[in-house]
């Protein structure tokens, strides 16, 4: 076996251990919560030794800021492809945000919703999942803009963090077992009020 052939097959062990960290970390944010995802839970799920982890994450904040990003950047990839696809004009809108509603909540909701409340309290989380959230963002609202066609840019911000933040309250209240009719009205009601604020000359 060749020098290049053996270091790329251990790097490739290692992206596929550091994989299977991030993994098991949103499945343990989305199943058990933040405080029961011990460290010794994630490497058991991940069929990794928690020595392993130290080789890619000083700390547990670190860890969960990582997984956090991993799946992000998964969504993210997915919403770019199909913000591509969009139809212009008032329908094009509404489709957005559905995509920015399916995209905010379901697991991503979950496991963002866990650390979110942990970080309160915990500035070491907080001070790691911050660049995170922010990054996320700016790249999904990147996105937006470039179908937004000639909407001004600050409508178009307008528009995209009261969808986000809409989307956001919408899916805790999913967490919380609110009703989900209510839910849908005020989602259409917002795509409602959307188009009428993307129509305005």
């Amino acid at each position: 076996m060749t020098e290049a052939k053996a270091h790329r097959t251990q790097a490739q062990r290692r992206e596929q251990t550091r994989t299977a960290l991030l993994d098991a970390t949103v499945e343990c944010l989305v199943d058990i919560g933040y405080a029961r995802a011990s460290m010794q839970e994630i490497c058991a799920r991940a069929g990794v030794s928690k020595g392993a982890v130290q080789h890619h994450f000083a700390t547990k904040a670190e860890l969960m800021a990582a997984a956090v990003e991993h799946l992000t950047t998964k969504l993210r990839t997915q919403l770019a492809s199909s913000l591509e696809d969009l139809p212009g004009g008032a329908s094009g809108v509404e489709a957005a945000i559905d995509l920015l509603w399916a995209g905010y909540s379901g697991t991503l909701s979950t496991a963002v919703t866990e650390l979110w409340v942990a970080a309160r309290t915990d500035p070491e989380l907080r001070t790691a999942i911050r660049p995170v959230d922010r990054a996320l963002g700016r790249a999904t609202l990147a996105h937006v803009s470039q179908v937004a066609g000639d909407l001004p840019k600050e409508r178009a911000e307008t528009l995209f963090w009261l969808t986000v933040n809409l989307t956001r309250g919408l899916a805790l209240d999913a967490e919380l077992g609110g009703d989900p009719n209510r839910r849908r009205k005020l989602l259409q009601e917002w795509k409602r009020i959307a188009v009428l604020m993307y129509s305005q000359p």
